[in-house]
């Protein structure tokens, strides 16, 4: 018989779809946590799978990302079973084996013969795919994992069909050495094309490693050609204290025709680092991913670690950690309310949005010793906490505050000058938001209606209420007005956070983390969503820690926008959507 899952509601339907539709090809099933349900299915059914779950239940695409697993045993997978597999504890008994992190798995028959053609592959000597599918009306997330034989490294691309992979795909061949098959553009994405032949991410690749000085040829942009068509080159080197990136504008009299993008300029080897540290100091490393969203990265590392450790945070600490990923929204969206209006020669208004983002920044200082709410976050919960005197100085700032936005937001409206900027500049069109896979503020902005504080519950949001505003011109002014309206909204929950915070511990203790676990964290960002999938090792470490930040998923939504607009209107609509170098390349 099957045994039964301890999975949400949302997920019990797909599941029983999936199962139906695709019969003997689908191999273990197991839930972990009750919204994370993980399913092994044949690398040449990607393609299938990947339909069925947006067609039938709107599932989205949200990450692709490879694990090294050859030198694996079968304990170091993270469930029983290797691609359809079923596995038994030692001595051969018949009995099924007990999930390693507290799931269950799905089993058919009293024999437990293995399961369709992914049954066949071995135990050792593959890479694992895994596409991580949310489905957002449902609140769960459904994982699908698919095995590379070391012997044939190649697996089948998605973009042609799933636009927002493109560079998630590319990542993968470059630092596992995956051969990617039917891409549309299959060069080098995360590493240039001078690097040598080597692949970081590989178990074999020591992080020591000495690369030799790159020789090899430089990006050769495409060639756009035409009567009065010209090229305009953009960086890689910027004013300011901004990391690298290209761009590259083809245009014909002041119309951009076409906009090239050039990242990963500064490949940090990040998810390599998290395997070679103690699982606690991981902490500090994620959150120097990216620095204005420090807390926030953070916390989905966190989140990652601790569903794995089978813990939750108290909650108190979950209360916390809401306040301080309002305060990382609220200073980031006031700067760059500030950056859009100075683009355009506001300096009056820039002034005003830099004066009050600096009064949440000494407010960031004073309540967590850091401005940028660094070292606040830890593996169980919180490092400080606040106490009755800071919560007032909070509820006083947010007091004081709202008003004086709210009057800038007037000095802004009144700028017939910044209006006519800002408005039908850059626009984003819904569908084109949607086929590439846009998220966060700049999706919202263009009609996408998803954020994780409210599709995927974490922290303390689950208790609140606030509304997700959501805008479909898609051009800059909505971009702009979508982060004041946001604000408005963090105001309210940090009201209603402080006003109801639970008594109690800031943090729950650790202790060892079991080793061939797995778990998905995440974070509603201020910029977007963050997702951190980790994968435990032996000895309180990590065998493989994936980092998606929103960057990574909305820098070609910059390539649509500028489009029909003019050269000297690419500040603004780059700042509209304010991307992170450093979390795109980490």
């Amino acid at each position: 018989m099957t045994t039964e899952f301890n999975i949400v509601a949302g997920l019990q339907r797909p599941l029983a779809e999936v199962r139906k539709m695709f019969r003997d090809r689908i191999g273990t099933v197991h839930a972990p946590r009750p919204n994370e349900l993980y399913v092994d299915i044949p690398l040449d059914l990607a393609a299938g799978f990947c339909a069925h779950l947006h067609r039938k239940w709107s599932a989205r695409l949200v990450s692709v990302f490879a694990d090294d697993v050859r030198d694996a045993m079968n304990t170091a997978f993270p469930f029983p079973g290797v691609d359809g597999l079923a596995s038994f504890p030692p001595g051969g008994s018949g009995a099924p084996a007990v999930p390693p992190n507290g799931g269950t798995t799905e089993r058919t028959g009293d024999d437990a013969k293995p399961r369709g053609v992914a049954a066949g592959v071995p135990h050792r000597g593959v890479f694992h795919l895994y596409y991580v599918y949310a489905l957002d009306q449902r609140h769960g997330f459904i994982i699908a994992r698919a095995a590379v034989p070391a012997d044939k490294p190649e697996f089948p691309s998605l973009t042609d069909a799933v636009h927002g992979v493109n560079w998630q795909e590319r990542e993968i061949q470059d630092l596992f050495g995956l051969k990617l098959l039917g891409h549309p553009n299959p060069r080098r994405c995360a590493l240039h094309d001078d690097w040598p032949e080597v692949f970081p991410l590989r178990k074999d690749f020591d992080l020591r490693t000495k690369l030799p000085p790159f020789q090899g040829p430089r990006h050769k942009f495409r060639e756009v050609e035409g009567e009065g068509v010209f090229q305009v080159p953009v960086g890689p080197v910027h004013a300011g204290i901004i990391e690298p990136g290209h761009f590259l504008f083809s245009v014909a009299g002041e119309p951009v025709l076409y906009l090239q993008l050039r990242m990963f300029y500064v490949h940090k080897g990040t998810e390599k680092l998290f395997e070679s540290l103690p699982v606690a100091h991981g902490v500090r490393l994620a959150e120097s991913i990216s620095g204005d969203s420090s807390f926030a990265h953070a916390t989905a590392f966190c989140h990652a670690v601790e569903r794995a450790a089978e813990i939750e945070p108290p909650p108190r600490a979950r209360a916390l950690r809401t306040l301080c990923l309002e305060l990382e929204r609220i200073y980031n969206h006031l700067g760059d309310i500030g950056a859009i209006c100075t683009d355009v020669a506001f300096v009056t208004a820039h002034m005003h949005a830099l004066r009050l983002k600096e009064r949440v920044m000494r407010l960031n200082e004073h309540l967590t010793g850091n401005r940028l709410l660094r070292g606040m976050a830890c593996l169980g919960g919180v490092r400080f906490d606040f106490d009755e005197s800071q919560l007032e100085q909070l509820a006083q700032l947010v007091a004081t505050l709202q008003p004086e936005f709210a009057a800038l937001v007037e000095l802004i409206r009144d700028s017939s000058g910044t209006r006519d900027r800002l408005e039908t500049t850059g626009v984003l069109t819904p569908d084109v938001a949607r086929d590439l896979g846009i998220v966060g503020l700049a999706g919202r902005a263009s009609g996408v209606d998803r954020d994780l504080r409210r599709d995927f519950p974490h922290a303390f949001y689950e208790q609140l209420r606030f509304d997700i505003p959501v805008l479909t011109a898609g051009d800059v002014q909505s971009r702009l007005a979508l982060r004041r309206e946001e604000i408005f909204q963090s105001f309210a929950i940090i009201n209603q956070v402080a006003a109801g915070m639970p008594d109690g511990p800031i943090r729950t203790a650790v202790g060892d983390i079991p080793p061939d676990r797995t778990a998905l964290g995440y974070v509603e960002g201020w910029r977007g969503e963050i997702f951190h999938w980790v994968r435990t090792a032996p000895g309180n470490r990590l065998a493989r820690c994936k980092v998606k930040d929103p960057s990574l998923q909305n820098w070609p939504a910059l390539t649509e926008a500028i489009l029909g607009n003019i050269v000297p209107d690419f500040p603004v609509v780059n700042k509209s959507f304010n991307l992170s170098y450093s979390g795109t390349d980490r």
